[in-house]
């Protein structure tokens, strides 16, 4: 009798029935009922309908005792379309060894970063893996190979990086994710070095999941969490959403969205939300609502370095980054954490050509012991030297105030295309009040007549027509012109000569300072 072996093509359906089972019905089950999504799961998602064309989809473990049990040897890759743009993808499959990292799955990443690069493409990384596959790694010959790409982590922001932490991530999920131009965080997640378990054995240390990279470590302390979600689905609206504002690659203009005039009717003006008195705080993402298309601000690492303000946003359906002071927070002054954020927010639009607009409303920088212990000065410089490397066109308005060198981070004089001033700013070297304090040792409570004679001369200039007349500002506006005077400006400066694409003195900062 004689045994009939399948045709290759009977092999090859076999073959792709097979990986499409990834890590069996068992592990399948376990996610749905925890209610997170799989690996391809999360692919379908993400993606335009039936757009996904996979790579390396039979691929599997170089080990030949793990080659049946490693479908896609544990990390999905492939092609697809986000709003009919061509993106590359890796997707973690946590369901096939933990989706750890090997010398195959590192191979189809690689391949992907390439083509990412080459073609002009977005790579996004849908993260959660238990780190190395140390069975692949172990042994002086193991690490000798994996040293022979010189190129592994060099990241030069030619197309957008999108990295979600979905899971526990350590090793390779992890280094991507700090090398994103956008992370976003699910809520239970965990995004660290290694794990706890490899963490205790090594120096000791127990610590709980949230503790050694929880959400609220990355979004509030680190500032590694561009934003924080509370499920799968959340996280890949967010991804999609991001990538509206760039464009495909750092050689094009962001797309831009088509956009009626807006008379914004149903919104309470920028004079009904900013106090009169400089002491009284308010919100700055307020503001901002009245001032950018309807529903199109989006911010970044908005639970840290909350002072300043990041964040994604259109005028007229063209994309813009936003760096702006909010007074809710320290009074709006620039602390080292305000700084990081705002520094990384620069390069990363400089790099794929969104303009740039600061509004302004900053005491000053947040001086003390504790600022200089997190090194506050070098991370004042680094926020300023973004500023003036940055080729994108830059718009600045001063809302109430602008002290001190702060002044300079926030586009101030010459680092700014154009800009404006609310007629009631003021702007100086230090608050009056600082300055007579300081000079003459008297404050309101101690002398107040003295006090307030004192103030007077050290406000005399400070106002906005005095920087007009000086022209340090290119024009003196009124709280409501703001939105129209940043559209007249953005369509001014767009930088026609080069079709809005700037030198991208940026490209290789990190992502992360």
């Amino acid at each position: 009798m004689t045994c009939e072996h399948p045709s290759p093509e009977q092999e090859l359906h076999a073959r792709r029935a097979s990986t499409l089972q990834m890590g069996g019905e068992a592990r399948l089950q376990a996610r749905r009922d925890a209610g997170v999504l799989n690996a391809r799961e999360r692919l379908e998602g993400l993606l335009d309908p039936q757009s996904f064309s996979e790579i390396g989809m039979l691929a599997h473990s170089s080990r030949p005792e793990d080659r049946d049990s490693t479908p896609a040897d544990g990390k999905i890759t492939g092609f697809g379309r986000i709003d009919a743009r061509r993106v590359a993808v890796v997707s973690n499959d946590m369901t096939v060894k933990g989706a750890s990292s090997s010398w195959i799955n590192a191979r189809k990443i690689a391949y992907m970063k390439e083509c990412a690069t080459r073609n002009g493409m977005p790579l996004i990384f849908l993260g959660e893996s238990s780190g190395q596959r140390m069975q692949d790694a172990m042994g002086a010959a193991s690490m000798a190979s994996g040293g022979q790409d010189a190129q592994q982590y060099c990241r030069r922001r030619e197309t957008p990086w999108v990295s979600a932490v979905l899971g526990p991530c350590f090793g390779s999920a992890s280094w991507y994710s700090c090398l994103a131009d956008f992370t976003v965080m699910r809520k239970g997640a965990l995004l660290a070095v290694s794990s706890p378990k490899v963490t205790a054995v090594a120096i000791g240390e127990t610590s709980d999941t949230e503790e050694l990279g929880g959400w609220r470590m990355h979004a509030q302390i680190t500032g590694l969490a561009d934003m924080v979600v509370n499920n799968d689905q959340e996280a890949l609206a967010a991804i999609r959403r991001f990538l509206s504002y760039l464009p495909s690659h750092s050689n094009e203009a962001p797309p831009v969205l088509p956009c009626e005039p807006e008379d914004r009717p149903d919104v309470s003006g920028p004079e009904t939300i900013v106090p009169a008195q400089r002491g009284k705080t308010y919100d700055m993402h307020k503001l901002l609502a009245t001032l950018v298309d309807r529903d199109s601000l989006f911010p970044l690492k908005d639970r840290f370095g909350r002072s300043v303000v990041t964040a994604l946003a259109r005028l007229e359906g063209v994309s813009i980054g936003i760096v702006a002071s909010n007074p809710q927070f320290k009074g709006g002054a620039l602390d080292a954490d305000a700084c990081r954020k705002a520094s990384g927010f620069i390069a990363m639009c400089d790099s794929f050509n969104i303009p740039l607009v600061f509004l302004v409303d900053t005491p000053g920088f947040l001086v003390g012991i504790e600022g200089e212990k997190r090194a506050a000065p070098a991370h004042i410089m680094n926020m300023i030297h973004a500023v003036q490397l940055c080729s994108v066109p830059k718009l600045s308005v001063i809302v109430r105030k602008s002290f001190g060198q702060a002044y300079l981070n926030f586009g101030g004089g010459r680092n700014s295309d154009q800009s404006a001033a609310w007629c009631m700013a003021d702007v100086s070297f230090v608050d009056p009040g600082v300055a007579v304090s300081v000079v003459h040792d008297v404050t309101r409570e101690s002398d107040p007549e003295r006090y307030e004679r004192l103030h007077a001369e050290f406000s005399k200039d400070t106002s906005a027509f005095a920087l007009a007349g000086a022209m340090g500002v290119h024009e003196v506006i009124a709280p409501r012109e703001t939105r129209r005077f940043l559209v007249e400006a953005l369509a001014a400066q767009r930088r026609a000569i080069d079709n809005g694409i700037g030198r991208h003195e940026m490209r290789s900062w990190p992502t992360y300072f």
